[in-house]
């Protein structure tokens, strides 16, 4: 055995997906997983960059690092994913313990860079356009729930966004090597697949669209629940529609961020779609998929935002009335094109706005769930709650945590659950005790 390794991730579910690729490249090469640091003596940060936040948490976190690598200096500490492509070598200068830095392209060469370190830090950030890395099997820490990449990187603009520099431009899995990785999970027993791009309904590959994906792998055979994640409202056409209102292993849930309901905003974010195209969307999706239930992405405080902007996000939130809604406050990025706009909306009132939002994204939330008290709901069970009591979790269909009493024999399961209580993002009840399947 070549070393024990452990990884840490920070950021979205792509980078935990790509966590995954390297597990899978280094067990591959003869390396051990730990899943405790203290055991490891190679431990890798996998990093998110899109907000400044997350960039200044994993900074705090390699300087907790300093202190493991001063009692162990033959420990490998590692930087990988977005943040390390964007800061390259200047990560030696913030943080001189750090051993390694490899970009989102370079992970099949991560068992190499390792083997060839010799007390030398060394940085491989090379852009590859044509990654897309087929024929990989990752090491899942679950066999219940699985991401499955089918795309990288985005060839959108958006004004805000570092991760077309960062992620280079779009390129698409052929959906045959897709279609084999859905296979074998499910033959594995996983019963929940997420497909993940960063626009993933933009997936082209040999003249196939994102609805000829879902339409095929809504034909693999199995009890499993598939969903995606994130789609563009530009990229949301008929075709994608019907493909989910089919139904089958394709669950009723859409996540679209709208990120403001200006359209003069809409236009200085380079969204390439107006408040009422986005509307049009939306409506499209509920008079073609009965149920459905849509979450969405929110900013506040963009350069030039003003009050009645600001308002107009609030109004289309209220009327559009999301299931749920991730909120942030603008953050600048470096060599974002936004960054050349004035930020005059001062810091505290985005947060004001940002707490306002929240608030009444909250109040919608508890409105939609509590109209599911005293229905039944076909919930997939994940495992133990983080409430505790002996209680166990799940998800139905839409995306909605349902908590209720349970044995944990009932983990990867799918059981009817009657709803008899809702309160902010969750919902509880109690099982129904019958038999349901997969549909």
């Amino acid at each position: 055995m070549n070393g024990i390794f452990y990884i840490e991730t920070y950021g979205c579910q792509m980078n935990k997906y790509d966590s995954e690729l390297m597990a899978g490249l280094l067990a591959s090469k003869g390396y051990g997983q730990a899943f405790d640091m203290e055991k490891a003596d190679i431990v890798l940060i996998n990093a998110c960059t899109v907000r400044d936040h997350a960039e200044q948490r994993v900074f705090g976190r390699l300087g907790e690092l300093k202190r493991f690598k001063d009692n162990n200096p033959n420990l490998i500490v590692g930087l990988c994913g977005c943040m390390a492509q964007r800061l390259g070598t200047e990560i030696f200068h913030r943080a001189p313990h750090v051993d390694l830095i490899v970009g989102p392209d370079m992970y099949r060469r991560l068992p190499e860079l390792i083997q060839r370190l010799n007390g030398r830090p060394t940085c491989d950030v090379t852009p590859n356009t044509r990654e897309t890395y087929t024929n990989i099997t990752p090491e899942r820490g679950t066999r219940l729930k699985a991401w499955v990449a089918i795309m990288r990187g985005c060839d959108n603009d958006c004004s805000y966004c570092i991760v077309p520099s960062v992620r280079g431009p779009a390129r698409s899995r052929p959906l045959s090597d897709i279609s084999h990785e859905v296979n074998r999970l499910v033959r594995e027993g996983c019963r929940d697949v997420t497909l993940l791009g960063q626009n993933v309904n933009a997936y082209r590959h040999d003249g196939i669209g994102f609805g000829g994906v879902l339409r095929r792998l809504n034909m693999v055979d199995g009890n499993f629940r598939m969903r995606f994640t994130t789609s563009h409202p530009k990229d949301m056409s008929r075709e994608i529609i019907d493909a989910i209102a089919e139904g089958g292993h394709i669950c009723e849930h859409i996540h679209l961020p709208l990120q403001s309901g200006s359209t003069r905003i809409l236009k200085a974010m380079r969204r390439h779609y107006t408040a009422e195209e986005y509307v049009n969307v939306v409506r499209a999706i509920r008079e073609a998929i009965p149920g459905v239930s849509i979450s969405t992405d929110v900013i506040v405080g963009f350069p030039g935002e003003t009050e009645r902007d600001y308002e107009a996000t609030v109004s289309m939130v209220e009327s559009i009335k999301f299931d749920s809604a991730f909120t942030f406050r603008y953050s600048p990025r470096p060599n974002t094109d936004a960054t050349r706009l004035d930020d005059n909306v001062p810091e505290a009132e985005k947060g004001a706005r940002l707490e306002h939002l929240i608030s009444v994204q909250r109040t919608i939330t508890d409105q939609k769930n509590k109209e599911l008290v005293g229905q039944e709901v076909e919930v997939l069970v994940e495992g133990e709650s983080r409430k505790g009591g002996g209680q166990l979790m799940g998800r139905t269909r839409t995306d909605k945590t349902v908590v209720f009493e349970g044995d944990l024999k009932l983990v990867g399961t799918c059981i009817p659950i009657r709803i008899d209580r809702a309160k902010g993002w969750t919902l509880w009840g109690k099982r129904i005790e019958t038999t349901t399947s997969f549909s």
